[in-house]
């Protein structure tokens, strides 16, 4: 038998039949035994039609959680949490039931007593009082459309049609016989659209009146319950007196079905929605840490557990009800937002940025930059992320200076360079490049490089060379290293340099190399660590609404560096922060022993501070930028209030990491950077290892 016949019989019947339960008003009997054969019909002879509606997982709202647990971001394409029928209030459950299908647990896929006593009501009161199809019926409608794939099947979900009709009934018996009563109940509260974002009645109710679904009082159901039906028509927010007039039905009808008295339907009618509204902000705009938040959605989108694609990733993400466990540090992000708020402001011709690793594990603690997240432009505001590698934040990124020394300074004492070895460093000087080794030899060119100093000039050892930041006495050390270790070392520990023949040259120790806050921190955190290196991660594991672990992020570490020569690079660097250093002449050595590198680049275009305790590396940048976020010089701007004559990073960069660090090393273990052996500083090796 075809499928079109037995509708139109279907359809033949089920019309005559509530013809004559309309016709005979109070007389429903021959309606309901016409209606029954109907039903039946439905289910013996359309067979060719689907009875099983696959039941895809609800879309829920993922959740990224700081270090401790507290929320800081959500991500949701709607706007849901799933709750069991068990953790929403009865009273709840008892106001659905009273407005939409009072028979649900009495009737099976289709009522029609119901369906004729609403058609009468609604005529009577010339609205939509009652809805007339069964809580299945609506489970199905709701279901098809949420699960449409496209406009079309959306369109058809929705198309007031037979064949539409027909369909939704052969769905609501095969749920019938596949599902309990209490499931589908539960099913539909948490799919329903109850407006103004709120997707599920736990949302609904946390959105509404900021408390559980299992907390809501008889008024809050009553409200919620009435949003069901036209969610935008009755929405407390754009049009609170009809949605107090809608909640009231509930309450009178839930009356006339004797759950409540009269009495209490009538006192409760006299108050006002009480609603106490807690939005739901999507995304990484509203958080705490904004540019923390986008980084680790940015390198979640790169991890194939979460998905075959970057679409379907980010479908996960949005859809999946993930709790995803984060490094982050709020109070150390709060400090760190605090300086660079107060050092650079958001619409100056500047980017200010700090970004914070642990030593030993990779974890990302803080990143704060001065441009807001956003995109009003006439407030500073941008959606490029300045503290990250441009494959996470799209930006370009800045030369760090002279914090690229560092660099040669490790290859030097790992080639066995004495600490103690002099060497005259005049103000400026004339080095062949063709004098220079790279990873392939010697370089080829008949070149000339002429650094000068910006410091002082005299004779240094590794020590005070490093100290006061002399880049001829860095300029000659570098011909003895070869540019290749150095080069090698700094990829090893998280820079990103790429064309080796572009980034192997002589002003390489000179940090011509572009790079961010963050791939900085993340490399001097490898000293601070002892020479392991560990890459920059923002997460710690993922976890699917039932708890369940989808993924977890382990440190990423290997050494780079052997111990001793990453304790003599802190010996050295720790020379910053004392007593003739930049670091303490601009007062920001702290109260426990730290490290540190100042960095300025040609025409004073970007500053760098980039200083670590034993147990955390913070890099700090400002750079001269347009609103494009084109290079301009720091000279002459006026940055944080006040006029730059002439930018450095030991003072402009520094107070602003020493403000943040201040705050921060009371949280911070009290713990001290080892000695280096001391062959390594007077390079006696009599009693030196071959290796350690």
């Amino acid at each position: 038998m075809s499928v079109a016949p037995a509708v139109s019989r279907l359809m033949t019947m089920v019309a005559i039949s509530v013809t004559i339960g309309i016709l005979l008003a109070g007389t429903v009997a021959p309606f309901l035994a016409v209606g029954a054969l109907a039903v039946r019909f439905l289910e013996q002879y359309s067979d060719a039609l689907p009875t099983e509606l696959p039941m895809e997982p609800l879309p829920q709202r993922s959740r990224l959680l700081d270090q401790h647990g507290n929320e800081v971001a959500l991500f949701f394409d709607q706007n849901r949490i799933v709750v069991p029928l068990a953790d929403i209030a009865p009273v709840m459950r008892k106001a659905v039931l009273a407005i939409e299908d009072h028979r649900f647990y009495e009737h099976g896929p289709l009522d029609l007593q119901g369906t004729l006593r609403a058609f009468v009501q609604n005529q009577a009161q010339d609205e939509v009082v009652q809805g007339g199809s069964t809580i299945t019926q609506q489970l199905v409608k709701l279901t098809l459309v949420n699960q449409a794939d496209s406009k079309a099947e959306e369109e058809a979900a929705t198309a007031p049609t037979y064949d539409r009709k027909v369909r939704e009934l052969r769905y609501a018996i095969g749920l019938e016989r596949d599902y309990p009563k209490d499931w589908i109940l539960e099913r539909y509260l948490n799919l329903a659209y109850f407006g103004d974002g709120a997707h599920g009645v736990e949302t609904a109710a946390q959105h509404f009146f900021s408390r559980s679904a299992s907390e809501l009082d008889l008024p809050q159901a009553a409200l919620l319950a009435g949003l069901i039906r036209n969610p935008t028509q009755y929405d407390p927010t754009e049009v609170p007196e009809d949605a107090r007039e809608r909640r009231d039905l509930v309450l009178d009808r839930m009356a006339e079905l004797g759950m409540i008295s009269s009495a209490t339907a009538d006192r409760l009618s006299s108050r006002g929605l009480g609603l106490r509204l807690t939005p739901a902000e999507n995304g990484c705009v509203a958080s705490a840490a904004p540019f923390f938040c986008e980084y680790a959605y940015e390198y979640l989108l790169r991890d194939d557990a979460l998905g075959g694609t970057a679409a379907q990733r980010e479908r996960t993400l949005n859809t999946a009800g993930l709790s995803i466990a984060t490094t982050l540090d709020m109070g150390m992000q709060r400090a760190a937002d605090e300086s660079v708020a107060r050092h650079v402001h958001p619409t100056d011709q500047a980017i200010g940025g700090l970004a914070m690793v642990e030593p030993g594990t990779g974890a990302v603690r803080a990143l704060a930059q001065s441009r807001p997240m956003g995109k009003d432009r006439s407030r500073g505001e941008t959606y490029l992320n300045y503290l990250v590698p441009p494959a996470y934040g799209d930006a370009r990124g800045f030369q760090a200076g002279s914090t690229f020394k560092v660099f040669v300074l490790s290859a030097a004492i790992n080639q066995g360079i004495p600490l103690t070895t002099r060497i005259h460093a005049p103000s400026r000087i004339s080095l062949p490049v063709n004098e220079f080794t790279g990873c392939d030899g010697r370089l080829r060119s008949t070149e000339i490089w002429r650094p000068r100093n910006s410091t002082g000039s005299g004779t240094f050892n590794l020590i005070t060379g490093t100290r006061q930041s002399v880049n001829t006495f860095y300029a000659q050390l570098e011909q003895r290293t070869g540019l290749c270790e150095p080069y090698q070392l700094a990829e090893r520990m998280g820079i990103e340099l790429g064309d080796p023949d572009r980034q192997q040259i002589p002003s390489f120790t000179l940090g011509v190399a572009e790079t961010n806050p963050l791939s900085m921190a993340e490399a001097f955190a490898t000293f601070a660590a002892r020479g392991v290196h560990c890459a920059s991660t923002p997460v710690i594991e993922v976890r699917d609404p039932a708890g369940g672990v989808v993924q977890t992020y382990p440190p990423r570490c290997e050494r780079v560096l052997r111990t001793h020569v990453a304790d003599a690079v802190n010996e050295v660097l720790r020379g910053v922060q004392e007593p003739g250093g930049f670091g303490h002449s601009a007062g920001i050595a702290l109260d426990q022993p730290s490290a540190g590198k100042t960095g300025t680049i040609e025409d004073n275009m970007a500053v760098w501070f980039i200083g670590y305790t034993p147990d955390l590396a913070t890099a700090a940048m400002i750079a001269g930028a347009n609103r494009d976020g084109h290079w301009i010089t720091l000279n002459g701007q006026v940055v944080g209030g006040e006029r730059i004559t002439e930018a450095f990073g030991s003072t402009e960069a520094g107070p602003m990491w020493g403000d943040a660090m201040k705050v921060i090393q009371q949280w911070l273990p009290d713990g001290d950077f080892v000695e280096p052996p001391r062959w390594v500083i007077t390079g006696s090796r009599a009693d030196a290892p071959a290796r350690d």
